[in-house]
């Protein structure tokens, strides 16, 4: 496959003194018939190569779809007397929402099956299922490009009807009042998709009616509006990367000011809960690993805040549950999610035991106040996701669900582990690892090493049922908790971003090393993954230590930083300068520019390279790889595969369906078999 042509005249930009040249930036031009013809044509390129593995690519999806129980429910959890719950029915790709009353022998509700509404459809995604109080309509969002942008409607459930009035271009987010008419959305922007308004809807009135109660004007900032547990307040929240504000009203007045809860500051984060007359604030004021306080409702403002849960330097708190008698406590200890349960009369406190040394832990839904039970889930490298209830009076626990892998999957036969790398600074970085018990520690056996670390989202050790297929013809797979991530608290996010970004590239280098010194890898067996920002990891770790790794994959990666972080005009850039930097500060153009994948490529031997792309990705622009992939096939001296694969029809998180979506993990897989020589 050959470079497409570079422009003729290419972009070029002068920044702080600097002139960039960019020869493919003319791959953005996404109504242009020659740049849908090179996306094709590399399409064409990677099928053409996979084509001799096309069995081991067949056998793989059906492997992997076969782990995937046909007919399935979800735990029910009971909101206004009703149970809600979702079915799986056969080979149908989409979930079926219910619900019944609460009471003997009611018959079952379809809320909404999504199969119907995706028939015909190349791609399905709803967002934001909201009944109303009165339990009469339900608001729901849909999403036909994998855009993330979300076209409202509202249906009768005691009719089956549609309301005639639709609302387009929403972030899907919604929140009823007390009247059972009047709902509040959030609405994108256009071009940049930031959610910058919160409108007011009456239903059954013309949408012109509708009217802009609140207008985020700062464009770092994107806002989202969402219903009370309690049920008696509607919150809007305008949030950046590091900063936040909360306002408030009454869902028995959805015409009434909404109130600013605490004013927003830089990097100060905070959220709002409600029981009682109180709203309960987690906040990172003066305690950069978050505490929990209160307020009254009457008094919300932080000069009125009282200290419930105190700051500890070496935990992160990142979520409470509050309950009549108790506060349940979501933790991060060392890069492990604790759950600790706090008598509220007495402060007696007690922690869940988990039993493994490698797993995840989160708060469900717990829909209900004055309750014993915690819903949780959890899940683990060898264990299947587990929806669990705690008795916080008793200590009691009982397994509701246990997600069943058909085809006599064992957790016996698989082992995991947790290891403390040495960092090149002295840190130490935790890494998960899973494999068969078959598995030698000789050097021998192929790695699939995944990072992300950004936003201060933590990689979770989670199961998956579809890795079973690497894992049974001997990889290893293991998870790089690198910094930028908040695995080990706040404090290891912030030192993974910014000016200290690339401590993620050399935290994900220095794993790589110590994997290979043990013997649970070699070069020529080692693989890496990340996607989005993870992909960005990916991009830049090749362009330094290219030779550490035999292949890599990068989905749907974040690689033409400097580029995209000085257009203003796509989406998600503004909000981005608090993770990246503004570039129109020299200090920062110039450190994104030393480690931006697309502006370092060199003309060296790379790895194999996967990319993966989406036509309609709202997060990641599909000509960023296309870009990325271009200048390789220009700049690159090796003869290793470099394929790239652009989702026609879909976005940043791939294919939509349950099974549909594993034809890209069957793709990714017959790469790595197919480097590793495991075709067999």
């Amino acid at each position: 496959m050959e470079a497409p042509r570079a422009d003729k005249k290419p972009y070029s930009i002068t920044v702080h003194g600097h002139t960039r040249v960019d020869p493919y930036y003319w791959l953005r031009e996404r109504d242009n018939p020659e740049v849908i013809k090179y996306l094709q044509a590399e399409n064409a390129y990677t099928e053409a190569v996979l084509a001799p593995y096309s069995s081991l690519r067949e056998t793989l999806y059906r492997e992997i779809v076969s782990r995937i129980k046909k007919d399935d429910v979800t735990v029910p959890y009971r909101l206004r007397g009703y149970w809600y719950y979702i079915r799986y029915e056969g080979e149908k790709e989409y979930p079926v929402y219910c619900r019944r009353k609460d009471e003997e022998g009611a018959p079952e509700e379809v809320l909404l099956d999504v199969n119907l509404l995706a028939a015909g459809k190349p791609y399905c995604q709803i967002a934001s299922l909201n009944v109303s109080p009165d339990n009469r309509w339900l608001a729901y969002g849909v999403d036909f490009t994998g855009r993330r942008l979300y076209t409202l409607y509202f249906k009768n459930l005691q009719t089956g009807e549609l309301l005639e009035t639709t609302i387009p271009g929403t972030a899907g987010n919604v929140a009823w009042a007390n009247d059972n008419r009047t709902v509040f959305y959030s609405l994108k922007e256009e071009e940049t998709l930031r959610s910058s308004r919160i409108m007011r809807y009456v239903l059954g009135t013309p949408l012109t009616e509708a009217r802009e109660v609140y207008c985020e004007e700062d464009e770092t900032f994107d806002v989202h509006v969402y219903r009370s547990k309690s049920e008696k307040y509607i919150f809007i929240v305008s949030s950046a990367n590091s900063s936040s504000e909360v306002r408030w009203i009454e869902t028995c007045c959805p015409e009434g000011e909404f109130h600013v809860v605490q004013p927003r500051e830089k990097d100060h984060e905070y959220g709002v809960m409600h029981y009682g007359d109180e709203f309960f604030i987690l906040t990172n004021w003066k305690a950069k690993n978050f505490r929990l306080m209160k307020t009254s409702v009457s008094r919300p403002s932080r000069e009125y805040w009282q200290e419930i849960i105190p700051h500890r330097e070496k935990v992160l708190l990142e979520d409470v549950e509050i309950f009549t008698d108790y506060l349940a406590v979501e933790e991060r200890c060392e890069g492990l999610v604790q759950i600790r349960v706090i008598h509220r009369a007495s402060g007696e406190e007690k922690y869940i035991d988990f039993g493994e040394e490698v797993y995840v832990a989160s708060l469900s839904v717990n829909t209900e106040f004055d309750t014993p039970w915690l819903r949780y889930s959890y899940s683990s490298l060898t264990t299947p996701p587990s929806v669990i209830e705690y008795n916080m009076h008793t200590g009691e626990k009982v397994i509701k669900k246990q997600q069943e892998v058909p085809g006599g999957f064992s957790s016996e036969n698989y082992f995991a582990e947790r290891c403390w790398v040495p960092a090149r600074d002295g840190e130490k970085i935790p890494v998960s690892l899973v494999y068969h018990r078959s598995f030698r520690k000789d050097g021998q056996a192929p790695l699939l090493l995944y990072g992300y670390g950004a936003y201060g989202i933590s990689t979770e050790p989670v199961f998956s049922a579809a890795r079973l297929s690497l894992l049974d013809r001997g990889f290893v797979f293991a998870i790089a908790h690198v910094r930028g991530g908040e695995e080990l608290g706040r404090q290891w996010y912030e030192e993974g971003k910014l000016l200290n970004k690339k401590n993620t590239f050399y935290d994900f280098i220095d794993c790589a090393e110590f994997l290979i010194r043990e013997k649970y890898t070699s070069p020529h067996c080692l693989f890496i993954k990340g996607g989005s920002a993870g992909g960005l990891l990916v991009g830049a770790v090749i362009n330094m230590r290219p030779e550490l790794f035999k292949g890599a994959i990068a989905a749907v990666p974040f690689v033409d930083v400097v580029t995209t972080m000085l257009d203003d005009s796509i989406p998600l850039t503004t909000g981005e300068y608090d993770e990246w930097g503004n570039p129109h500060d020299k200090t920062y153009y110039e450190y994104m520019l030393s480690y931006s994948p697309y502006d370092n490529v060199e003309r060296k031997e790379y790895p194999a390279l996967l990319v993966i792309a989406g036509l309609h990705d709202s997060q990641v622009q599909y000509w960023e790889p296309a870009k990325w992939v271009a200048r390789l096939r220009e700049m690159k001296t090796d003869t290793h595969p470099l394929l790239l694969y652009t989702h026609m029809e879909a976005g940043h998180s791939g294919l939509s369906g349950r099974f549909r979506s594993h034809m890209e993990t069957s793709l990714e897989y017959t790469f790595l078999l197919m480097l590793a020589g495991r075709t067999e």
